[in-house]
């Protein structure tokens, strides 16, 4: 008992001071950066009091419209997607079909794609030239449509993914007693599938809610003057109209609001957390014409939400090209395309040592755990202003610009690597420090092996996150270290169709790079490490013996 007391409180040591390294970084990037824009919020606007600086923006006609239609564009992306989400998720879940796990699959993949490359795929439909909107004869800009698609097409995969997920947690038990007891269909899925998928489907809202209420760079390309959001007005402030504290004032209303909705959020995935063994509802092949054509339809659905933007953005690329579009790559092109590969790859190598620090950490702590969450709830347009107010001497330089990449890439690795660690068998690592094995050779020779999906899934979130960032680079960045983002946005304010064109080639490439990161997310990997059953784990004792033991020749 002694020496089981005193290998615990030497892993609670270890995992707290493998978490000195996240810590710093989180109150060096994060929280020193609010203290600061807190303070500016309350002593910045021209001698008024805290209170009266803090509730100007509901005084303030202009800013207060800006707030509600922050607001509710996200609750009404919030609606549209639970309208549509829940339906498809129903039929991807009880149906069964050739080709249902590669569309899982690409469900995610308009989640890996840059803000700005969704943006750009909006406006190649409905965009003034766009390929819809052209064929038809309308014109959706300064209107609130295009804002709104360009929410759907990022959030819905979330509503039906979650939906799918949580309708496999289903009791099939319970379905068939309320079938066997004369409930009709319908009823059977709002008493007994409801109450069940419920919870999961309010927990992906909370983030569809966070995403649209804090984006920046689809409001900032679709939004137009009119229906631009808070973060769009935070960045117009800082670096069109240099009043600080009112955009201060801003930043503390975002974060009060996304906190509460992060809280919420928080709450629900606790108690998603509790394990559930349920028989799952088996699917079935569709067998009438009704059930195919509602497979059809749910299929078309999401092609054309989630699938038609990227399309559009590939032909008007090759439009362009054939075309005969010159000036695209050019040496600036190239600068750009330097600078996306060598930062994300600079950042990626500090959010992997943060993430798996901060993942071994939050095994000793709860506290570190929920930590993981900060950079979730802080937008990149108030981490980045944050850091020009705390740090003005260092606003042009690299290290702080891959340190705030690293801050907002690295929470991926770390929540992959804790759920990882979650599933890792503990009674390998209790046979393998039996067999003489120090702390540090257990962790390299017997649970990294297993970890490595994990620790490779999410290195590739924060690849993506990397390589598709905006905000950051915009306040942060100096005109030489312009991005492929950067480079898009740039060419998006010159006047002419030569650079919407240009545009739309660099959206694809940035694409393509984003593509090989989703390549590493969601391809196919025998995880026969996964959950291994205590049988699997003593038949490989005599494999772990030769891992821990130490060779010959050492």
């Amino acid at each position: 008992m002694k020496r089981s007391r005193g290998g615990e409180r030497g892993r609670v040591a270890a995992g707290l001071w493998l978490g000195v390294w996240p810590a710093a970084a989180l109150v060096l990037m994060l929280l020193a950066p609010l203290a600061r824009l807190a303070l500016e919020g309350f002593t910045g606007e021209a001698g008024a009091s805290g209170a009266v600086a803090l509730f100007k923006p509901w005084q303030d006609d202009y800013l207060r419209w800006r707030v509600i239609w922050s607001l509710a564009q996200a609750a009404i992306t919030c609606g549209v997607a639970l309208g549509l989400g829940l339906p498809l998720a129903w039929v991807l879940a009880r149906f069964e079909f050739a080709g249902r796990t590669l569309v899982l699959r690409l469900l995610m993949l308009p989640f890996v794609v840059p803000t700005l490359v969704a943006a750009l795929g909006v406006l190649a439909l409905w965009g003034p030239h766009g390929l819809i909107s052209g064929a038809l004869g309308i014109n959706l800009q300064d209107t609130p449509w295009l804002l709104l698609y360009g929410n759907l097409f990022f959030n819905l995969c979330l509503v039906v993914r979650a939906g799918v997920d949580a309708l496999g947690q289903v009791n099939a038990r319970q379905v068939a007693a309320a079938r066997s007891l004369g409930a009709t269909p319908w009823r059977t899925f709002w008493r007994v599938e409801w109450p069940a998928i419920a919870p999961w489907l309010v927990s992906s809202l909370c983030l569809v809610f966070l995403y649209c209420f804090a984006g920046f760079g689809l409001a900032l390309v679709l939004g137009g003057q009119r229906y631009a959001t808070v973060e769009v007005e935070i960045y117009t402030l800082v670096a069109y109209e240099l009043q600080l504290g009112q955009a201060s004032v801003l930043t503390l209303w975002m974060l009060l609001l996304t906190g509460g909705v992060a809280l919420a959020y928080a709450a629900l995935e606790k108690r998603l957390a509790a394990p559930v063994r349920p028989v799952p509802v088996a699917r079935h092949r569709p067998h009438t014409a009704l059930q195919w054509l509602t497979l059809g339809l749910a299929l078309a659905v999401l092609f054309v939400v989630c699938a038609l933007p990227i399309v559009a953005i590939v032909v008007k690329a090759i439009i362009a090209l054939w075309a005969g579009a010159s000036g695209i790559f050019d040496a600036e092109m190239f600068a750009a395309l330097w600078n996306t590969l060598r930062f994300s790859a600079a950042a990626l190598v500090v959010a992997t040592l943060l993430g798996v620090t901060h993942a071994l950490a939050a095994q000793a702590s709860v506290a570190w755990r929920a930590a993981a969450f900060l950079p979730f709830v802080v937008s990149p347009v108030t981490v980045a202003f944050g850091l020009l107010l705390l740090y003005p001497s260092l606003t042009a330089s690299l290290p702080l610009l891959l340190a705030a990449y690293a801050v907002l890439a690295y929470p991926f690795v770390a929540k992959s690597l804790s759920a990882g660690l979650d599933g890792v068998p503990v009674h390998l690592g209790q046979a393998a420090r039996t067999l003489g094995a120090s702390p540090w050779r257990c962790f390299w020779r017997v649970t990294l092996p297993l970890l490595l999906p994990a620790l490779r899934r999410g290195m590739a979130f924060a690849a993506a996150t990397a390589l598709g960032e905006f905000a950051v680079t915009l306040f942060l960045s100096r005109p030489e270290w312009a991005t492929l983002t950067t480079l898009i946005y740039q060419r998006l304010g010159r006047p002419g169709q030569a650079n919407l064109e240009a545009a739309m080639v660099l959206a694809c490439v940035l694409m393509a790079l984003a593509l090989v990161a989703f390549l590493l997310i969601e391809w196919p990997v025998r995880d026969r490490h996964a959950a291994w059953p205590r049988a699997q784990g003593d038949r490989l004792m005599p494999d772990m013996r030769r891992a821990v033991r130490p060779t010959q020749h050492a």
